[in-house]
């Protein structure tokens, strides 16, 4: 028998970052599990559910990703969530024209404080664990004086409701949402000065700054465009649930962060591909379902994600790849 050798396997393999192909065979060693657990786990129809519930996830991991490879963490996302879903429903109550404006605005409203915790952390200097919590809070702050602390009576828009739960040929509107923005952002990182920054600041800010870079300007977009995201996830779930709901987002941060490190990006900056974050989402959607169908409690959920992250960073952490 003549041994595989590296020089033996496909290029794409030899050069796929190791966490990568890690995510990627826990996804199929998963897949085996909840086909060996349930007959329909497998079944097209649960596999395409699964997927639209992965897309909403995977719009707010590509804003964390943003984030993360500044070598930064974005903790304002379960209140950007929600403040961006409880907003578009909010305007899409002032008729016509509300219904029109309903998810630019809440998009906007996401934007914003991405914006303002951009500000804090490149203008102001203040860690981005810090000054995002405290924009979390804020923001929950203003949603409950805003709602009176009840449910939210307003509901989400057909067009919210369309994107969220149509399908096209059969594939869920969310999904080819995701797909765009996905190949999107793979052009920012890839093709443009933008996403060249982002790597350079992550991997040294300083060196960044020295080469000619706008590190102020570029970490700022990158929080606004977080925002964005979660916002808009925010306005998919709600469009999803036909309404908003008070803590729609707190089950979102922490998978988030487990996708976009399960995924092979750095947790310090500087590194990380937009299909390894894919694959993260994959994972965590896959996890939960049969986490879910096992009645596992949500906070056992909580501790195994906790517990990915921890055990990612202790294979990968200490690569020399990373700084």
């Amino acid at each position: 028998m003549v041994p595989v050798t590296a020089n033996a396997l496909p290029q794409f393999i030899r050069k796929a970052d190791p966490a990568v192909l890690t995510a990627f065979g826990c996804i199929i060693l998963l897949l085996v599990i909840g086909g060996i657990y349930s007959r329909s786990f497998l079944s097209p129809e649960y596999l395409l559910q699964q997927l639209k519930v992965a897309s909403f996830l995977g719009v707010i991991a590509t804003g964390m990703m943003l984030v993360v490879l500044l070598g930064q963490i974005d903790l304002s996302v379960p209140w950007t969530v929600t403040a961006g879903a409880m907003m578009a429903c909010a305007v899409a109550a002032y008729g016509p024209v509300g219904v029109a404006l309903a998810i630019p605005f809440g998009i906007f409203c996401g934007a914003l404080i991405g914006a303002i915790n951009g500000i804090g952390v490149a203008y102001l200097r203040i860690p981005s664990m810090i000054v995002t919590l405290a924009t979390n809070a804020v923001a929950q702050g203003i949603m409950v004086i805003y709602t009176g602390g009840f449910s939210p009576q307003d509901s989400a828009t057909d067009a919210m409701r369309y994107l969220a739960t149509g399908t096209i040929l059969g594939i869920p509107n969310a999904a080819i949402i995701w797909l765009i923005l996905g190949v999107a952002t793979v052009f920012v990182l890839g093709r443009t000065s933008f996403g060249r920054s982002v790597y350079g600041i992550g991997n040294r800010e300083r060196a960044a700054y020295l080469s000619g870079i706008n590190t102020r300007r570029i970490v700022m977009i990158a929080f606004a465009a977080s925002g964005a995201l979660s916002a808009f996830g925010g306005v998919l779930l709600a469009g999803y649930a036909s309404k908003a709901a008070q803590s729609m987002g707190d089950a979102y941060l922490l998978p988030a962060i487990a996708a976009v490190v399960l995924g092979g990006t750095s947790i310090l900056g500087g590194r990380g591909s937009y299909m390894g974050t894919v694959a993260g989402v994959i994972l965590i959607t896959l996890l939960q379902s049969i986490l879910s169908v096992m009645q596992m409690p949500e906070a056992g959920r909580q501790i195994t994600y906790g517990l990915l992250i921890i055990l990612m960073l202790l294979l990968y952490g200490r690569s020399p790849a990373i700084r």
